[in-house]
């Protein structure tokens, strides 16, 4: 099954350079990009991407890392696109993330944690939404 999905890199891989590096890993998995820009994410943008976490201590934190620089948003689109991209982007946690994944081989800390994939078909819609107006 053909399916989208929204994956983001985050402001501590584009300022490290990581966006070719990453892009390359995704178009040689053979999946296609449908949209892709480089731009500094609105407060309604984060607020809406992560709207879970809005009433959570830690999200103020969150909020001004994501202010803290430009992301690069991709939508991707292949076969099954949702599992094998988080596969292939790994778990959030740094330290426990596989090497050969993406987070495995670049993040430092669960924080600083490069990339976002969706986690499900719904989620890549609403995401897609918010970012792409």
């Amino acid at each position: 099954m053909v399916e989208k999905s929204l994956v983001f890199i985050k402001p501590d891989g584009v300022s490290r350079g990581l966006v070719g590096r990453i892009l390359q890993r995704f178009e040689d998995r053979g999946f296609t990009v449908k949209e892709l820009k480089l731009f500094s994410p609105t407060d309604a943008q984060i607020d809406g991407h992560y709207h879970e976490h809005v009433s959570k201590g830690f999200y103020p934190d969150l909020k001004a890392y994501m202010k803290s620089g430009p992301i690069a948003v991709l939508v991707l689109e292949g076969p099954n696109a949702i599992s094998i991209i988080r596969k292939m982007v790994g778990v959030t946690n740094a330290g426990e993330a596989d090497s050969g994944t993406i987070r495995g081989d670049f993040a430092l800390t669960t924080a600083m944690n490069v990339i976002h994939a969706s986690d499900s078909v719904e989620s890549a819609a609403k995401e897609i939404a918010n970012f792409f107006v």
